[in-house]
């Protein structure tokens, strides 16, 4: 039994991820920020503790980060798979009306969260000698559309920190792939966007999908990989 780090794992794209990895039969260190999350992904899926395990860790901070994952190795002997799910989208500035709280927000959420959830599980896959690293990005850090320079800085940054890593790691049996989602069809994408044509958007679910396509050994020729994930946008 393999076991993965999921970060952001209560929010929507983790809520279609975890069912599918306990079914696999994985092992889950999954780390959330709002309780209420948690209390709802725990009455749907009645996580047996021996093989899930819930922290409430603040991405942005290393040392909270650090401790979460030691303790996930620890409690299940070693770690074979990060997926890091946190992030967040703020628009409606371009760069020159982009204040220092949205910037730092936006690298919080979305750099330092990936970032710091990088480092802390690659001793641990080197450890195990093999693993996977799956990291989220976004349409947005290639295209770069108006009106959201923070969080189109941030995606970008993810990109390049999972491409750094993945070189990395060539010579070893680690790989590191970010996916580039469009918009993902959420209840929260929704709220935001309440006029988007949602039967275009790619689905939390089908997005897991390929993720568990990504963590499976068939995939183990895809090191530094951007996979779009873009519906019909």
């Amino acid at each position: 039994m393999k076991t993965a780090i999921i970060t952001g794992g209560t929010g929507g794209l983790g809520r279609a991820l975890v069912p599918r990895l306990i079914t696999s039969k994985y092992r889950l260190g999954i780390s959330y920020l709002i309780p209420e999350e948690a209390e709802s992904l725990e009455a749907d899926v009645h996580p047996d503790p021996d093989q899930v395990f819930l922290r409430r860790v603040d991405s942005s901070d290393p040392e909270a980060v650090s401790a979460f994952v030691k303790d996930a190795a620890e409690r299940f002997g070693g770690i074979d798979a990060l997926v890091a799910l946190v992030g967040g989208w703020a628009g409606g500035t371009d760069v020159e009306d982009t204040d220092d709280v949205r910037f730092e927000r936006m690298l919080d959420l979305n750099l330092r969260s990936a970032f710091n959830s990088v480092r802390a599980v690659l001793p641990f896959l080197r450890q195990a000698g093999s693993g996977r690293i799956i990291t989220v990005g976004s349409r947005a850090a290639v295209d770069n559309p108006s009106g959201q320079a923070a969080f189109n800085l941030a995606k970008a940054g993810v990109v390049s920190l999972t491409k750094s890593v993945a070189n990395e790691l060539r010579g070893t049996e680690i790989t590191a792939t970010v996916l580039l989602p469009s918009v993902i069809d959420t209840a929260a994408t929704r709220q935001a966007m309440p006029y988007g044509d949602y039967v275009d958007w790619p689905t939390p679910d089908e997005i897991a999908g390929v993720i568990e396509f990504l963590l499976s050994d068939d995939a183990a020729v895809m090191n530094g990989a951007t996979v779009p994930v873009y519906g019909n946008t």
